[in-house]
């Protein structure tokens, strides 16, 4: 039986303000009344319509643009602390909202409610880490080599900030890097997933009496809810936008970095995992089966960090793959919003295609299907979204397991050596989040070495997803090698200078040059 109704659908989407029909464009304080086609938003979860979004134009573009370009001119000069406090706000208006904001999140995406709930926190933690950061964009002091002179490094902000967000994280990504960039003193245009417009829709809503309270301008924040067809190339081929931030899968991110870095822009690209964890003989082996559930099916498989190979030393790979399947089979499927239920639905079905074409292709290539693939049918399966979570043996160079398939499967292959281990690891195009659970410190110090996990990510008796925000988040390889969130990642939102300052009456060159010429 469909139990949407009992989750209390209707009072969330009032709370958050989304409508049967909702306008795509947004200045941060106002809504622009958009002409666009009805990008209609269906849950995963029952296959029901949730709402409608009247795309942005071009047109709606442009003015959203020249808001910015007049905001950013105000928001530069606001001290940084201050805009921390605008932020600290923020977060404080998500705590407001945790609750409904999640389970739009849980509804629209598909992941259950507990990580809705999560993904909110996300953004509220993220807000009061850049709080702190407000406070802390150093630069850096050196000493001349001539006399009378002062060096010094400082951080300027860069404008607007493009940031195009996936839909499996339809709202954190986006506070990821707006929190950064707004204390960095950059405005920001959002374009979300046309799979998930409604979050954004939501978090603008509650946006909106942060900034009017504030006096904050229109344009610091911006909306776009628009397909490729009203806004696409145009706007990374923008050079009014200096940097463009983009989750995406890896063809997504080539295109993009091609495009903006034609006009010689700045991109952050968060792109596609094929993540691993290596289970030694020295490791807990319960914690390392709790992780490697955790990782593969949590949200359905459909995080990029989601742990999609399996290495096991090969004097224990037997008892531990029998285990694995022993508590795959206690995993309960169904609707996200029922919180006895650990795993949702895919995105959509062509997910699901996804999904069937990777169980084809590894038997295809000599693999075999250990455990689930299958594609849940009835009617409380009835959007036929629900899939098993899957098992399978592999070989680390078949051609499905160098790709990176957005879904619950799982492949797993045998090692004999540590050094075989890291290698075979490393032998994909991928390079986002790793993992090893042993205790012996030989093993783990050689993992986390340099000639070890050739990752953005490396962990030691930790799944592979489930990332903190104090952490630079990002990878190597085709993951992009960009940085946002926590550490130093503010500085991808800022343009560095250098500055000398000449206190003296001689006009000494470096490097003790001579230039005489005009010498009275």
């Amino acid at each position: 039986m469909n139990k949407s109704n009992n989750f209390g659908i209707a009072e969330m989407l009032a709370t958050l303000g989304i409508q049967e029909i909702n306008n795509g464009a947004s200045t941060g304080a106002e809504w622009l009344e958009t002409e666009g086609e009805y990008l209609e938003s269906y849950s995963p979860a029952d296959g029901k319509l949730i709402a409608k979004v009247k795309q942005a134009s071009w047109d709606d573009y442009e003015k959203i643009i020249e808001k910015a370009q007049e905001a950013f001119k105000y928001w530069r000069m606001v001290p940084a602390p201050k805009r921390g406090e605008i932020v600290r706000q923020m977060g404080d208006e998500l705590r407001k909202y945790k609750e409904p904001l999640g389970k739009l999140v849980s509804y629209e995406m598909g992941k259950v409610y507990q990580e809705g709930l999560g993904e909110v926190q996300e953004m509220i933690d993220i807000a009061d880490f850049a709080v702190g950061q407000s406070r802390q964009l150093y630069g850096y002091t050196m000493h001349s080599e001539r006399e009378k002179h002062r060096m010094y490094e400082q951080y300027h902000p860069l404008g607007i900030v493009g940031v195009i967000t996936s839909f499996n994280f339809p709202v954190a990504v986006w506070a990821w890097n707006t929190m950064l960039a707004l204390i960095a003193g950059d405005v920001v245009l959002w374009k979300p997933s046309s799979k998930t417009p409604l979050g954004a829709i939501a978090v603008h809503n509650i946006m909106k009496d942060v900034l009017i309270r504030n006096n904050v301008p229109e344009g610091v924040i911006n909306l776009t809810v628009a397909s490729s067809k009203y806004i696409g190339d145009d706007f990374l081929k923008d050079k009014r936008v200096p940097l463009i931030s983009v989750t995406g899968s890896v063809a997504v991110g080539r295109r993009v970095a091609r495009l903006v870095g034609e006009r010689l822009g700045k991109t952050i690209l968060e792109l596609g995992g094929n993540n691993a964890i290596i289970v030694s003989q020295y490791g807990n082996k319960n914690l390392a089966l709790r992780a490697s559930l955790f990782g593969a099916v949590a949200t359905a498989g459909q995080r990029c960090t989601s742990t999609r190979r399996l290495f096991i030393h090969d004097c224990m790979y037997d008892i531990f793959r029998d285990k694995l399947i022993k508590s795959y089979k206690q995993i309960k499927i169904g609707h996200p919003l029922d919180e006895s239920i650990f795993v949702g639905p895919l995105a959509d079905k062509s997910a699901v295609e996804a999904f069937k074409h990777a169980q084809e292709q590894v038997v295809k290539e000599g693999g075999k299907i250990l455990y689930g693939g299958q594609v849940l049918e009835g009617e409380a399966y009835e959007a036929g979204t629900y899939v098993v979570p899957c098992i399978a043996e592999a070989e680390n160079h078949f051609e499905i397991v160098q790709e990176e398939t957005f879904a619950p499967i799982l492949y797993l292959m045998r090692y004999k050596t540590i050094e075989e281990a890291i290698e075979l690891h490393n032998g994909v195009p991928q390079g986002l989040s790793s993992a090893i659970f042993s205790k012996n410190i030989h093993e783990t110090e050689r993992f986390l070495s340099h000639e070890g996990s050739d990752c953005g990510i490396a962990n030691v008796n930790i799944a592979t997803n489930g990332a903190e925000i104090g952490g630079a988040f990002g990878g190597e390889k085709d993951t992009g090698g960009g940085r946002e969130s926590g550490s130093d990642a503010w500085k991808a939102y800022m343009r560095r200078q250098t500055n000398t300052i000449n206190f003296s009456t001689e006009l000494p060159l470096a490097q003790g040059i001579r230039f005489d010429a005009f010498d009275e």
